[in-house]
């Protein structure tokens, strides 16, 4: 998901919850930023800086409206961030205004399919072989059970939407674990991850 080379790029982690990414960039020499709307996630961030003995911005704001300057960053990145919380109509032209030209957004979050198929956020079983809900027209989710709320598109949608905005996209992985695979989420078996994406990567590449 990670470029090879990250020394010395200015990274904006959109929706940091608390910067585990922003840590593994890092750690790796990279200058990043963790942005998040809740503060008692950025105060988590806090403590797990301190504990660590790592030092990066912590910036309480919306990945919406995020508080910087236009082409301040190299890489944009998110996971399971703005990407899943983000109205993506607005998070993705502010990417593209904070990158500097030719930079890249990378983003991880729910695959289309599992979208599509889990019962209401899991919570009625994992994600089955049945369509739940329409694939056109793929944006808002507002889950019943708690009341909370996602942003899903289509990945036509996701390809007009980057290029509308000024990416190219580089690259769409479709996340597949390997035989053996555990886990302790309930929200889709092993056989069923090994048949359809529960989560795929979006890299794009910020026109020149």
């Amino acid at each position: 998901m990670l470029p090879d080379d990250l020394d010395g790029l200015r990274v904006a982690e959109l929706g940091c919850g608390t910067a585990y990414v922003s840590a593994w960039l890092a750690r790796r020499g990279a200058r990043p930023v963790g942005l998040d709307l809740a503060e008692r996630q950025l105060e988590t961030a806090a403590r797990l800086q301190r504990e660590h003995g790592l030092r990066f911005p912590l910036v309480h704001g919306d990945a919406e409206h995020p508080p910087f300057a236009d082409a301040a960053f190299d890489l944009v990145i998110n996971e399971y961030g703005a990407a899943l919380w983000c109205d993506p109509y607005r998070w993705i032209p502010e990417a593209a205004r904070i990158l500097r030209p030719g930079g890249s957004l990378i983003f991880l979050t729910m695959g289309v399919l599992m979208a599509l198929t889990i019962p209401d956020l899991g919570t009625d079983g994992p994600a089955s072989d049945r369509l739940l809900r329409p694939y056109f027209g793929m944006h808002r989710f507002e889950w019943e059970d708690d009341e909370s709320v996602e942003f899903h598109l289509g990945h036509g949608d996701w390809v007009r939407l980057l290029r509308e905005t000024g990416f190219e996209i580089e690259d769409l992985i479709e996340v597949r674990p390997p035989e053996g695979s555990t886990t302790r989420y309930p929200w889709a078996e092993l056989d069923w991850a090994r048949k359809w994406p529960v989560e795929e990567v979006w890299k794009a590449r910020k026109r020149r």
